[in-house]
């Protein structure tokens, strides 16, 4: 059994690394952008697509229409983790996993307790004055009319985001890779590996234990050692 064969790999490394996507934060009631019902794929009366609402260049001159769809689609304050974070936790509590590396920017995986998270694409969870920087929570976003204005200097906030035309950070970038590198094992799960750069760090990784679990085929499915299609959160909760 597939599963079976990940527990032996897990209860023999005290070195894995994980790399997650929208998969996992689906099991949380969170929609994902590609699948047949994700954000993508959804036909609504709007002016605009949603990549187009998403970039930099509609942030800053559509700027109240960018924070009615924000506010609609990618803020879920009432989501809570589920078996796939709780496991992932629970995981480097025991001191098997290193680095959890995800491209979800709801902060699921440190409310299950997970300590070493990158978040390549940001957090929904921070927001920044881009005048003067100040740091505002979640609930002042959302408890905010229109355009989040700064109470300090009166500057627009932007939520710490990637957005499209917005690079990654390369701090966050040069960290994943090098606990990538360093991985003797490296599960990916929850995601099709189709949104880049993001998916590219996983080419750094050299080792023979790479794992894939994902209700659907990738790209690296003839690279992977163990490939599981099935629900993250049922996998991982049988590990553990």
């Amino acid at each position: 059994m597939l599963v079976n064969k990940l527990k032996e790999i897990i209860d023999k490394s005290n070195n894995i690394v994980f790399f997650g996507g929208a998969g996992i934060s689906t099991e949380s009631g969170i929609p994902d952008f590609r699948s047949g019902d994700g954000l993508y794929n959804v036909v609504e009366n709007r002016k605009y697509p949603p990549e187009e609402m998403l970039s930099h260049s509609f942030f800053n001159s559509n700027t109240k229409e960018f924070y009615d769809f924000y506010r609609e689609k990618m803020i879920y304050p009432n989501a809570k983790p589920n078996a796939a974070h709780i496991a992932l936790a629970k995981l480097e509590e025991m001191g098997k996993l290193k680095a959890v590396i995800t491209q979800n920017i709801d902060g699921l995986h440190q409310a299950a307790g997970s300590k070493n998270v990158f978040e390549l694409h940001g957090s929904v969870l921070r927001n920044y004055c881009i005048s003067c920087n100040t740091f505002q929570d979640l609930d002042f976003i959302i408890n905010s009319k229109d355009i989040p204005k700064c109470p300090h200097c009166g500057g627009v906030v932007k939520p710490d985001v990637v957005l499209y035309e917005e690079g990654l950070d390369k701090n966050i970038i040069n960290e994943a890779v090098n606990v990538i590198i360093n991985a003797e094992v490296l599960i990916i799960g929850g995601t099709s590996l189709a949104v880049y750069p993001a998916a590219s760090l996983i080419r750094y990784y050299g080792g023979n234990k790479l794992i894939l679990i994902n209700k659907s085929s990738t790209q690296y499915d003839n690279k992977a050692d163990l490939i599981i299609n099935d629900s993250i959160g049922k996998v991982m909760s049988e590990i553990i």
